[in-house]
């Protein structure tokens, strides 16, 4: 299965993106994870503001495929423990091809893309940097697969 981080923001920090591949090298042989960045848009006025989600969202739509199972990251989603996940990353490799979870800007995700998505996942109620997300998200995953495998990598 094929798993693609679709973010908002680009050119992040070396420590973000290091840690971000540090997770996704790790996944290997039956399960990959990628990302795909979208540009963050000037932000300024509140006309402003509108435009650049919208286009935000128009370019997040062009990077899913039909075959994708979206997932929204986002606070109203579903929490997951790290067992939980790694029953639902089971579910999710047993019944679909291609995942796409979807990381918004800083108003969060446009309310067509959530329209779009098939569940919603929340990391807790705390408003997390986007940036972070990425690496939580990959660690997460990373997690879930390693509990999967029996890998020593999760000690509960």
């Amino acid at each position: 299965m094929h798993i693609e981080i679709i973010a908002v923001g680009q050119k992040m920090p070396d420590w973000v993106n290091r840690g971000y591949a540090d997770y996704a090298d790790r996944l290997t042989g039956d399960l990959t994870l990628g990302l795909t960045e979208i540009p963050l848009q000037k932000r300024g006025s509140a006309s402003q503001l509108a435009a650049a989600q919208n286009k935000e969202a128009a370019q997040i739509r062009s990077a899913l495929h039909a075959c994708d199972h979206i997932v929204t990251l986002d606070i109203p989603g579903r929490e997951h423990s790290s067992e939980s996940l790694a029953a639902r990353l089971q579910h999710w490799q047993e019944n679909h091809r291609q995942l796409a979870l979807i990381i918004g800007g800083p108003e969060g995700i446009a309310p067509d893309i959530k329209a779009l998505a098939h569940e919603s996942w929340s990391l807790g109620k705390l408003t997390l940097p986007h940036p972070l997300v990425r690496i939580i998200v990959a660690e997460a995953l990373y997690r879930a697969w390693s509990i999967n495998r029996n890998h020593p990598y999760h000690r509960a």
